[in-house]
């Protein structure tokens, strides 16, 4: 949608067309955060620096490395805050500061505590009409005008532990009835820039054809010159004079790709991605000769298995009272890692021979009292069906819990034994748990000496299940600064664009902040429509009158 509002803004004739019967992809199911430095939301709420420039391209230089080339990170963060105005002439979306969300690597060269994530302003989108009903369905499933933003969830998260918990409770329940009684139809997060991306789209006079899933790639002369679609069971050619943008999504739901390039055990029904995303886009493109990077890696994060699909587990790891636990009954990590670096610790265990897939995370009647838990409310019982799939085990003492998840009832005690002194203490020897400012966004300001570290002793106890699930894939194709696709020889194929996470990410291994992905998928969007409209604009340059006329 970024690509075709820009291409469309530039003048030229664009089509969107999108396999599913649904507008927004994986960015609707998303938290909606944007991590673009020096952007007008950030500028607005007095967060940018004299020299956050300079301090942004040292962060990714530092956390990046040479795994995505110079050029195109230096692009991404002098071309980002352009696009986020653009966006907010073109369409209704506006952004704002998220106090205090810290860059996920915040002690790194460059690194901020403060946070660079924007999140959208809550909005009503009665504007889009019977365009609405065509939203990607939602992550999990909220009451009508129950809009809770990023920073809301953080207070909300904590339950009744601070009075910042129940009074932003109470706001989200007063703002749900006011706008029930305005008839407002209110959404926020990543819906919230769906949204407002169609708007600008209808608004621009840019088509939008549904149900029309790619096939193939024209090829002409080595130049890519349109897309096969079918619908219906037929095949349809659309034929493209300047450019195809490819923004298809990750390969998350197709399980041939991911078996074929992923660490194992991996699954399909871990991902959080949309249902769509089935990796259409690679597979075209690597047909018509693309290069690919970072196959073996996505936007991982530890999430937990439930019977009506899995749950991304943010929070609930972060907050004190707390441990993950391999198939030996030992941590293994920091529980309140970066979700992507949490993931990659489970991974770089299991190669070792040792159990991590599952891992358990224990927690205690204490902890379940005080938090919400994957959508529960402080001291609302597990649902009987969440034990009867196997995702929550419980008992009445250590011993027993470690033989509901087989693992030595020794070394759990041991390693309980070993946490609960650092909780104590306030000092995790091991894995330096809370020493981050972003260990510290999801904790309770309430625990001393650490608020991300709490004793587990409080009977019964509780062990939840947790696999290596993902947001989506991240390897794609291989892009340039302009989004244009890449052979393996560095050459361009002509008329090929990518963008999001059908293309490598531009962040490499890792993830800078809240809105990692969502942020390069709009700019390199826009940076592909710039250059084919470059491109258009020079030939027509060159063209003799005649040719013109022709």
């Amino acid at each position: 949608m970024s690509a075709a509002l820009r291409a469309a803004d530039h003048g030229l004739e664009t089509v969107l067309l999108e396999k599913s019967g649904h507008f927004g992809g994986s960015t609707a199911r998303s938290g909606g955060g944007v991590w673009i430095p020096g952007n007008y939301a950030l500028r607005e709420a007095g967060q940018v620096a004299p020299d956050d420039a300079a301090q942004a391209e040292l962060y990714l230089d530092s956390i990046v490395g040479d795994v995505v080339p110079k050029v195109r990170r230096d692009t991404y963060l002098r071309r980002g805050p352009e696009v986020m105005d653009f966006l907010k002439a073109r369409t209704p979306l506006r952004f704002r500061w998220v106090p205090q969300y810290a860059d996920y690597h915040p002690e790194a060269p460059g690194g901020r505590a403060a946070g660079r994530s924007a999140e959208p302003v809550p909005m009503d989108a009665r504007f889009l009409g019977a365009e609405l009903e065509r939203l990607h369905p939602q992550y999990t499933k909220a009451p009508a005008n129950m809009i809770v933003t990023q920073a809301d969830f953080r207070k909300i998260s904590l339950g009744l532990r601070t009075v910042r918990g129940p009074i932003t409770m109470v706001m989200v329940l007063l703002r749900r009835i006011v706008s029930l009684l305005l008839r407002r139809r209110m959404y926020a997060m990543g819906n919230a820039i769906a949204i407002s991306l169609r708007k600008g789209l209808m608004d621009a006079g840019v088509p939008v054809h549904y149900e029309s899933p790619l096939a193939d790639l024209l090829v002409e002369d080595g130049r890519v010159v349109g897309v096969v679609v079918e619908r219906d069971g037929v095949r349809h050619e659309v034929r493209a004079r300047r450019g195809v943008v490819l923004g298809s999504g990750g390969f998350e739901r197709n399980l041939a790709l991911r078996e074929q390039y992923q660490p194992k055990p991996t699954s399909v029904d871990w991902t959080t991605g949309s249902q769509f995303n089935d990796g259409a886009g690679h597979v075209a493109g690597m047909a018509a000769g693309a290069a690919v990077d970072l196959m073996d890696d996505a936007w991982w994060g530890p999430t937990i298995p439930l019977p009506s699909g899995p749950w991304f587990c943010l929070a609930e790891r972060n907050l004190p009272g707390s441990i993950i636990v391999n198939g030996e009954g030992r941590r293994f990590m920091n529980e309140a890692l970066p979700y992507v670096e949490a993931t990659h610790a489970i991974y770089a265990g299991e190669a070792t021979g040792v159990p991590h897939v599952p891992a358990w995370m224990i927690i205690d009647q204490r902890y379940r009292d005080r938090y919400l838990f994957a959508g529960l409310f402080p001291r609302q019982p597990f649902p009987g069906r969440w034990y009867k799939y196997g995702t929550i085990r419980k008992a009445s003492s250590i011993e027993a819990l470690a033989a509901e998840i087989d693992v030595p009832a020794e070394n759990l005690a041991a390693t309980l034994e070993r946490f609960n002194g650092f909780a104590r203490t306030g000092v995790d020897e091991d894995f330096h748990r809370g020493e981050s400012a972003y260990d510290k966004y999801y904790s309770d300001p309430t625990v001393k000496p650490n608020p991300s570290l709490h004793v587990i002793d409080e009977a019964p106890f509780y062990a939840v299940k947790i696999v290596p699930g993902d947001l989506g894939t991240k390897g794609g194709l291989v892009t340039d600064e302009h989004a244009r696709v890449l052979r393996p020889d560095g050459s361009t194929i002509e008329g090929l664009y990518a963008a999001g996470n059908v293309s490598s990410a531009v962040m490499g291994h890792t993830y800078p902040g809240p809105g990692g992905t969502i942020g390069p998928a709009l700019v390199f969007g826009y940076l592909a429509a710039d250059d084919i409209a470059e491109r258009t604009h020079a030939a027509a340059a060159v063209r003799t009158p005649a040719e013109e006329t022709a």
